[in-house]
C-alpha cells in the first residue's frame, strides 16, 4: 500500500508564492497526515518560509542529495550512477526528475509538482501500491517519428486546433469538446508508490541505463521517460488516472488558468473527479509564477481561474500573507 505521506520537492533557495500555495492546499485538502517539503538549499528568510514555518503539519527536510542517491543506487545495485547522473545534469527540472524517483523508492507515498493546487482528498489515491496520471498531448513518439503523410497531417491538424483553443476565449471550454481525439501519455508531476515499489525501481535504472543524449535533452529523464517504462512495464499493475484526475486543463490549453476574464467558471473547469490541478509552470505560465501572491490571488480571484483556485482552497489565505 502507498503510505499516506505526501512529498515535495525543491532545488534552490528561493520559494516563490505560487510555490508555496502549492503546499497550503495540500495541506488543507489533501486529508494526509504527513506532508515533506525536501529542500536542496537553505531557503531565504521571507514571508513565503515564514508561512511554511507556521504550518505544523508541514515537515521540512534539508535533504542530503548524494547521501539519498548513494543509498538508493546501493540498493537498487546501481553504485554510484545515480549520484553521477545527477551531477551531470545541467537544470533543477532534470535533477528535480531524479529526486523525486529516489524520495518515493526511499519512503513511499504521493509525489506532487510544485506547479499544482490540491483540490480534493488523495486518501483515496493510496489504496494500490502505485500509480500514475495521463494528460492530453499532440505528438506522442510514435507520431513524432511517423513518416506517413496521413499520420502527420492528422496531428498537425490536432496541433492547429489546440493553438486556437489556447488562444480564444473560454477556448478551454472549446478544447473539452475534442478533446477525445487527443493522446494520453502520462506524465511524473503527480505519482505515488509504496516504497521501493516495482515502478519506481525500473524508472531508476532505466535513467543510468538511458544514453547521455536522452538524458541531457528536456523532458529525457521525466515524462517521455516515464512513458517508456510504463509501456513497458512488467510487475504488478499500475493505476493510471483519467486527464481529469490530475490535468483539468492540457498541455497550451493551461495558459487558461491565468487569463483575466469577465466571469470565472471554476465549477466546469475542475470536474467531480479532479484531485490536483496542475498548472504546467514549465510551458507557457512560467513568467506568471514572479507575480503571484496573496495579494494578487485575492484582487484576482472573481476574474482569474487560478486565482480562483487557490483562494477556494486556502481558507487560511490570509494569515499566511
Amino acid at each position: 500500500m502507498i503510505p499516506p505521506r505526501l512529498h515535495f520537492c525543491w532545488i534552490g533557495g528561493q520559494l516563490p508564492w505560487a510555490y508555496v500555495f502549492a503546499i497550503l492546499s495540500a495541506i488543507e485538502r489533501s486529508d494526509l497526515p504527513e506532508i515533506i517539503l525536501h529542500h536542496t538549499d537553505a531557503l531565504e528568510d521571507g514571508p513565503q518560509r515564514d508561512a511554511l514555518l507556521a504550518q505544523k503539519q508541514l515537515r521540512m527536510d534539508r535533504v542530503d542529495v548524494v547521501q539519498l542517491l548513494s543509498g538508493t543506487g546501493a540498493r537498487l545495485g546501481l553504485g554510484t550512477e545515480l549520484v553521477e547522473l545527477y551531477q551531470r545534469l545541467a537544470t533543477p527540472v532534470a535533477r528535480s526528475d531524479v529526486l523525486r524517483a529516489a524520495i518515493l523508492h526511499a519512503q513511499g507515498g504521493i509525489y506532487l509538482d510544485l506547479d499544482t493546487v490540491t483540490v480534493a482528498s488523495l486518501r483515496p489515491l493510496i489504496t494500490g501500491s502505485q500509480f500514475l496520471g495521463s494528460e492530453l498531448i499532440v505528438w506522442p513518439r510514435a507520431a513524432r517519428t511517423s513518416k506517413s503523410p496521413l499520420v502527420l497531417s492528422r496531428h498537425l491538424a490536432l496541433d492547429l486546433v489546440r493553438k486556437a483553443c489556447r488562444r480564444l476565449p473560454h477556448g478551454w471550454s472549446l478544447f473539452r469538446r475534442v478533446e477525445r481525439y487527443y493522446h494520453r501519455s502520462v506524465n511524473n508531476a503527480v505519482m505515488g508508490a509504496a516504497a521501493g515499489s516495482q515502478l519506481m525501481t525500473s524508472y531508476l535504472v532505466a535513467m543510468v541505463r538511458l544514453s547521455r543524449e536522452r538524458q541531457l535533452q528536456r523532458y529525457g529523464l521525466g515524462p517521455h521517460l516515464l512513458r517508456d517504462v510504463a509501456a513497458g512495464f512488467q510487475g504488478d499493475g499500475i493505476v493510471i488516472h483519467r486527464p481529469p484526475v490530475f490535468y483539468p486543463l492540457a498541455p497550451e490549453i493551461s495558459e487558461h488558468w491565468f487569463r483575466i476574464v469577465p466571469r470565472v467558471r471554476l465549477g466546469e473547469v475542475l470536474t467531480p473527479e479532479t484531485r490536483v490541478a496542475h498548472w504546467y509552470a514549465s510551458v507557457r505560465t512560467r513568467a506568471m509564477v514572479e507575480r503571484i501572491s496573496p495579494s494578487y490571488v485575492q484582487r484576482n480571484r472573481h476574474r482569474q481561474l487560478y486565482s480562483a483556485m487557490v483562494c477556494a482552497n486556502i481558507a487560511r489565505l490570509r494569515q499566511a500573507a
